[in-house]
């Protein structure tokens, strides 16, 4: 990941002070599926074949990918994907297909401590150096799998999710871990890649806690220390669960 050192002012009550801050690069990439063009995203310039992977399954346009080649800052993805779709803008300002998210299958289950160990996975180096990166995480049976951060807060599920289906992982036995809020389009990218629970540290939105209820997704939010909320499929969480109908 690309990381320049910028000068700036800093100013404290009164007083102000030259600084030189680390600051993260913003790049551009385009997406190339089977041969014909995708569509560009604004990203990190890192982990290129994850992103080309993960973007063409969060967005549902194919289950699983067979290749990703990546040129420079154009990826080329192949994959058995779907004929019809029509990309939309996101509200990142990112690119999303249109249409419904597929519904989600799964019998793992989280305790409240596992929530505070992937909200504890999310943080990065990166993150604490620049504080202009998004972060996910991936766990898979319990242990952290794999950790991306980028500009762009769908950008680090894509990574994720396509280290996950370029390494051939069960995605039904993982959950997803952000530090981005959690609009529809997000949460429709787990949907799509077939994860059960997404924790976050920030907020959703009504359509993203209708997005997950109707998929079947656990989603968790406003995960911070000790406090967590959880908003949709909370027999997932069967330790809280069971505590709340006892009261």
């Amino acid at each position: 990941m690309q990381i320049v050192c910028r000068a700036g002012i800093q100013v404290t009550g009164e007083d102000a002070r030259e600084v030189h801050d680390d600051i993260i690069v913003e790049d551009h990439v385009r997406l190339f599926l089977n041969g014909e063009f995708l569509t560009a995203l604004v990203a990190s310039y890192d982990r290129l074949a994850d992103l080309g992977a993960g973007f063409v399954i969060t967005e549902g346009l194919a289950e699983r990918v067979d290749s990703v080649e990546v040129d420079g800052k154009d990826i080329y993805i192949s994959a058995p994907a779907r004929k019809e779709f029509q990309l939309e803008t996101e509200s990142s300002g990112g690119s999303r297909v249109v249409g419904e998210p597929r519904s989600v299958a799964s019998s793992i289950t989280i305790t409240a401590d596992g929530v505070r160990a992937v909200t504890a996975a999310i943080e990065s180096d990166v993150w604490r150096r620049t504080g202009g990166v998004h972060c996910s995480v991936l766990f898979c049976d319990g242990e952290l799998i794999t950790r991306a951060c980028d500009v762009g807060r769908h950008n680090t599920v894509d990574k994720v999710v396509g280290y996950a289906a370029l390494q051939g992982l069960d995605r039904s036995r993982c959950i997803l871990g952000c530090t981005g809020r959690q609009p529809a389009g997000m949460v429709a990218k787990a949907a799509n890649a077939g994860i059960p629970i997404v924790v976050s540290r920030a907020a959703s939105t009504d359509r993203g806690i209708l997005t997950a209820e109707r998929a079947g997704i656990t989603l968790i939010g406003f995960s911070r220390g000790e406090r967590f909320t959880i908003y949709t499929h909370p027999e997932r969480v069967p330790d809280v669960f069971e505590r709340l109908k006892k009261a």
